[in-house]
């Protein structure tokens, strides 16, 4: 029997939906990728926790470090401590280096695991930050903390660093003095003003191509020291101009929530598979995660339409979740595990489930549907009716 119920459209006004009733998507076992593909992934709040949600952090550790298994089962890496896990909006410091320190522990169980954490200035109090020294001394923090786990880092883009910049000399000497220091070859991050409006003009320049100058000068004097970097601009030319100036080795991982089929898929440009190709690392693959190992598996033995045929679907879900205001999406990320049943509730760090409308939430329903996401249709029906009880509609 079909399952139905009321859904609000975009005016609000209560219309009948029937779930398509089409089989939820289940990657194959075993199958290895040909891309490296990470899933920065969010974090389980806690909600019994007596907190002010607004002011303090409390997670559910068990939880979040399940999902983290399950991304690994499926194949996928965790970035951690990403902005997908809240970070600086509800996640701090403390409570990253904690978060990273479990995931860590955690892989140390699974053969293969891949893990990249975070590495920012957000400790610092942005306001009081006046020099470029106190950037480097704050990367140089977490740096050695997170090291010290034996983590991979993740270069993150610096609200600090963009605050007190004068241009692109100091980003050059914030980075040479970083990537000198590194352990091992980190991931750098570029994540456009789209995604957090405190980083615009990063690089040192409001215009993205000369931004990308600087980033790649950085890359061209450092190539040993950088295993790629992850671009979230929403401009897939962008994306690929800069992949194609890479130093040979030096990997482009997607972070373009808006068209990453194609850009994993690649154009295989040039003789350097890196310059033809997007590796990924992305926040839609917490909530897309089993199609997004299933197309991978595909694209890996060569079937590069069944590959599209499957991540094809879930593109319209991902832009919709990453919709202006984009800095929201972690909501809908959210949203999507507790459909699927891969946690309790649907409470956020910081209260951050309060920052998408009832029409907004229904409208991702739909489109999970259609992308064949909704892996318990009953459990997402349940909870679709709760949500919808909460906010007056029965």
């Amino acid at each position: 029997m079909a399952l139905s119920l009321k859904l609000p459209n975009a005016s609000g006004r209560i219309e009948a939906y029937t779930l398509r009733g089409t089989t939820p998507v289940k990657p194959a076992k075993g199958v290895k990728f040909n891309r490296i593909a990470y899933s920065a992934a969010h974090v389980v709040a806690d909600p019994l926790a007596a907190i002010d949600p607004w002011l303090q952090c409390a997670v559910d550790w068990d939880a979040t470090i399940a999902y983290r298994q399950r991304l690994w089962s499926l194949g996928l890496g965790v970035a951690e401590a990403m902005d997908t896990a809240q970070r600086g909006m509800g996640l701090d410091w403390p409570t990253s280096l904690e978060l990273i320190r479990r995931s860590l522990d955690a892989a140390k169980d699974v053969p293969g695991a891949r893990v990249a954490s975070g590495c920012g200035t957000d400790h610092l109090v942005l306001e009081n930050v006046k020099t470029v020294d106190e950037v480097i001394a704050g990367y140089e923090e977490q740096m050695a903390a997170i090291e010290k786990l034996g983590g991979q880092l993740i270069v993150m883009a610096s609200r600090a660093l963009a605050r007190v910049a004068k241009g692109p000399a100091d980003y050059e000497r914030v980075y040479d003095r970083i990537l000198s220091q590194a352990k091992q070859p980190v991931v750098l991050h570029w994540l456009g003003d789209m995604f957090d409006p405190a980083l615009k003009g990063y690089w040192g320049n409001n215009d993205p191509d000369k931004a990308m100058d600087t980033a790649l000068a950085v890359i061209a004097a450092h190539p040993d020291k950088v295993d790629g970097i992850k671009i979230s601009l929403l401009d897939k030319d962008k994306e690929i101009a800069m992949r194609r100036r890479l130093p040979p080795g030096v990997r482009m991982y997607t972070g373009d929530d808006f068209n990453y089929a194609e850009l994993i898929a690649g154009d295989g440009f040039g003789a350097e598979v890196t310059h033809g190709q997007s590796d990924a690392l992305l926040g839609i693959f917490d909530a897309i995660a089993p199609a997004a190992s299933a197309a991978l598996g595909e694209l890996a033995q060569g079937n590069v339409q069944k590959f599209h045929d499957i991540l094809g679907p879930t593109v319209p879900l991902s832009r919709h979740i990453f919709a202006a205001p984009t800095r929201f999406y972690k909501t809908g990320v959210v949203f999507m595990a507790w459909l699927n049943g891969h946690q309790s509730h649907f409470t956020m760090v910081g209260g951050q489930q309060s920052t998408r409308s009832l029409p907004h939430f229904a409208e991702l329903f739909r489109l999970a549907d259609a992308a064949n996401l909704l892996e318990q249709p009953e459990l997402a029906v349940r909870r679709m009716n709760t949500l919808l009880a909460l906010h007056g509609v029965e």
